[in-house]
């Protein structure tokens, strides 16, 4: 995935985009050139937070604002019987090849939607808010998300190896 600065100027939602596939790319980059078992090193106990646990993560956040909100698809989580978003964070188990293509293709699932939605201002129905949401705020709360976790990102990387870098 490459890394593209967003662009300086564009509409909202060529920006809203850019800002988004940025943060994707990040979380991509922080976990270059790392093997499986660096990749799962957890923060700190009892934590259970690692760069891998976090690509699985996203890919559930992704599968659920994108595909289920948005797109109004009755999918599973990836990783619980429970919906229980958390789980994805414990990649005790977990290999690098599984969770990047996990997350690759909800990746692009969200893509397509996106690109298939009329305007920023398409809503869809959020049960746990009881409210409608737009595409808009979904895509900021996505960045937002991504931003979140990149910053602790940055922390396990460092952890790992040293590597540090915006």
């Amino acid at each position: 995935m490459e890394r593209t600065p967003p662009p300086l100027t564009g509409n909202e939602r060529e920006t809203l985009r850019a800002f988004l596939d940025y943060h994707r790319a990040t979380l991509a980059w922080k976990c270059e050139g790392l093997g499986d078992e660096e990749l799962r090193r957890a923060s700190m106990p009892p934590s259970t937070l690692s760069l891998l646990g976090l690509v699985r993560h996203m890919a559930e956040v992704e599968r659920h604002w994108f595909r289920r909100i948005l797109g109004g698809e009755d999918v599973a989580h990836l990783w619980s019987d429970t919906h229980d978003f958390q789980a994805a964070y414990d990649a005790t188990g977990a290999t690098r090849e599984e969770a990047f293509a996990a997350w690759r293709a909800e990746v692009e699932h969200s893509r397509r939607i996106e690109a298939a939605a009329a305007s920023l201002d398409v809503t869809a129905h959020v049960p746990s808010c009881k409210e409608d949401a737009s595409m808009r705020l979904i895509m900021l709360h996505m960045i937002h998300e991504y931003a979140r976790h990149n910053g602790h990102a940055d922390f396990l990387r460092e952890a790992v190896d040293g590597a540090t870098g915006a």
